[in-house]
């Protein structure tokens, strides 16, 4: 049961296998598995592209990050540190959820339809909180030794920001790049559109999955 849960919930057997059979101190291994599934965190990375898509400064850029930095960072460590269990495809489907919400606050779709705009900041790290969660939710399949088990979050934390930072790095570079073209603003539309329309079909694949589990 274990093994067919944390396989649905991204991880891979590799890291499954060095997961369950951890113990003690295992700083450096937890930093390059947090790294990794960050890179592979396409839920959480599709929320990064929509935060920053319309973010020309780099204080701007580097606050909204801080912002979802600071929450899911926060929710990561107090998840599993305090043994706080939530399920693992409802935390996934607010996720899905939070890539929906940045499509359409993208579009304007808060001012159009509801004649008033949210504060942007404080989605962020709301959105961020359930973002940690998801990630603690992860690595609460697994029965940690206590030995070592803050150190190795930390390391795991690290590991998420290292991820991060390379991946939006990539991402900036090819949204800097395609900024130089007016294709950018021309079919800003469309690729907010699709961000939500990748956030629904996330949403249901969870909600499948809640349902059916």
């Amino acid at each position: 049961m274990i093994s067919i849960t944390a396989y649905a919930h991204g991880v891979d057997d590799e890291t499954q296998s060095f997961l369950s059979g951890n113990k003690g101190v295992a700083f450096g291994p937890f930093l390059y598995i947090g790294a990794k599934h960050m890179i592979t965190g396409y839920d959480h990375l599709l929320f990064l592209v929509g935060v920053i898509f319309f973010l020309y400064r780099t204080k701007e850029i580097i606050t909204y990050v801080s912002y979802f930095t600071i929450g899911h960072s926060t929710t990561l460590l107090l998840g599993v540190m305090a043994d706080i269990n939530v399920n693992a495809y409802l935390i996934d489907a607010i996720i899905a959820l939070s890539i929906v919400y940045k499509g359409f606050d993208n579009l304007g779709g808060f001012k159009q339809f509801f004649k008033k705009q949210p504060n942007t900041k404080v989605a962020v790290l709301v959105f961020g909180l359930f973002h940690g969660f998801g990630l603690a939710t992860k690595l609460q399949e697994f029965e940690f030794d206590e030995e070592g088990l803050f150190v190795n979050l930390l390391g795991f934390n690290l590991g998420v920001e290292i991820g991060q930072f390379l991946a939006l790095g990539l991402i900036l570079l090819i949204i800097a790049f395609w900024r130089q073209y007016d294709s950018y603003l021309k079919f800003s539309k469309i690729t907010n559109t699709l961000l939500m329309a990748a956030g629904f079909l996330l949403l249901g694949f969870q909600l499948t999955g809640y349902f059916t589990s």
